[in-house]
C-alpha cells in the first residue's frame, strides 16, 4: 500500500510527462502501467536473478525498467520515441542505475544484443510483428502484456475465431500460459479493451529450422484466407511462398495425385490442425519452385 509520503505510481507517471510536456498516442500504443502491484507482479513473473539478462520492448519512462534494473545483471531496453527515451536515460542517471542498455531505435529493425529473457508490456500495435521476431531468438522466457483479444488468439483453438496465423505459429515454438488480467483502468490514457499478461515459454525444437520456414510460409499464404479451401487459399496468396505463375501453380494442382492432399485441399484453412498446416507445407512445397 503506498503511504502518504510515497507518491503512487500513477501520480509520478503523470507528473513526469507533464514536466516534460508529453502527450501520449494510444494510437501508437502509448499506453503506460500505472498499477504498482500489476507491475510488480509482472516483475515476479519472471523470478529475475543477477544472471539474467534481461530485454524490454517499449520502455515508457521506465515504469518496468528501472525495477527490472535493480533485479537483473543487465536490461537491454528498447524505445523508438527519442522524447521519452531521454526522459528515460535522465532517470537512470538520477538513479544512478548503470546496468541499462538504452537503445533508441524501432524494435522491429534492430538487430537485438544477447539475452536470455523478455519482460515487457508492448506497444499494442506492432504486437504481432514482434512477437513473430521474438520467435527468432532463443530464449528462456518471456513475460508480456498484450491487449485481451490478442492474447485470446496466441492459443485459439482449432476451428474456433480466436485460430489464426499466430495461434499455428506459436503451437511448435513455445507454450502460451495465461498469468493474469490487467484492467483498462491501470493505464494512462485508457484502453480500450483490458489486457493480459502471457509466459511464453520455448519447446525443444520438434521441427527442423528449415521445415519451419516453410511452414512459416504457408501459414502466412494460408491465414490470409482462413475462411477459404486451402487450394483457393494457396492459389490466392502464392506470392508469400514463391513468384510462381498462378496457371502453372493451378496445373501443378491439379496434377496432384495424393488422395490425402486432395482431401486437405477441399478444406478450409480454420480446421486444419499445425501439424496438418505442416504436412501440407511439406508436401506442397516442391510445386511452388519455380
Amino acid at each position: 500500500m503506498t503511504s502518504e509520503n510515497s507518491p503512487s505510481l500513477s501520480k509520478i507517471t503523470k507528473d513526469i510527462l507533464n514536466e516534460n510536456g508529453i502527450k501520449l498516442n494510444k494510437n501508437l500504443g502509448q499506453n503506460y502501467l500505472i498499477d504498482k502491484n500489476k507491475r510488480d507482479q509482472i516483475i515476479n513473473f519472471g523470478n529475475i536473478t543477477k544472471k539474467d539478462v534481461v530485454l524490454e520492448i517499449g520502455t515508457g519512462i521506465g515504469t518496468l525498467t528501472i525495477e527490472l534494473a535493480k533485479k537483473a545483471k543487465k536490461v537491454i531496453a528498447i524505445e523508438q520515441d527519442e522524447k521519452i527515451c531521454k526522459i528515460l536515460a535522465k532517470r537512470l542517471k538520477d538513479e544512478k542505475i548503470d546496468n541499462v542498455e538504452l537503445i533508441n531505435e524501432d524494435a522491429l529493425k534492430v538487430e537485438f544484443p544477447k539475452f536470455n529473457k523478455i519482460i515487457s508490456n508492448l506497444p499494442y500495435q506492432i504486437s504481432s510483428p514482434i512477437t513473430f521476431k521474438f520467435l527468432n531468438y532463443d530464449f528462456d522466457l518471456a513475460i508480456l502484456m498484450y491487449q485481451k483479444e490478442f492474447a485470446n488468439r496466441m492459443n485459439g483453438e482449432v476451428g474456433t475465431k480466436d485460430y489464426s496465423r499466430l495461434s499455428a505459429m506459436l503451437y511448435f515454438k513455445c507454450d502460451v500460459e495465461r498469468l493474469t488480467e490487467v484492467s483498462n483502468e491501470s493505464f494512462i490514457p485508457k484502453p480500450q479493451i483490458d489486457s493480459t499478461v502471457i509466459k511464453l515459454t520455448p519447446k525443444e525444437n520438434i521441427i527442423s529450422h528449415e521445415d519451419f520456414k516453410v511452414y512459416s510460409k504457408f501459414t502466412k499464404a494460408l491465414f490470409q484466407h482462413r475462411n477459404k479451401k486451402i487450394r483457393n487459399a494457396l492459389i490466392d496468396s502464392r506470392h508469400i511462398i514463391s513468384n510462381i505463375d498462378k496457371k502453372v501453380l493451378k496445373k501443378r494442382l491439379n496434377e496432384i495425385d495424393d488422395e490425402k492432399i486432395e482431401e486437405y485441399l477441399k478444406k478450409r484453412v480454420v480446421v486444419l490442425t499445425p501439424e496438418e498446416i505442416l504436412f501440407v507445407s511439406q508436401k506442397l512445397n516442391p510445386i511452388f519452385k519455380e
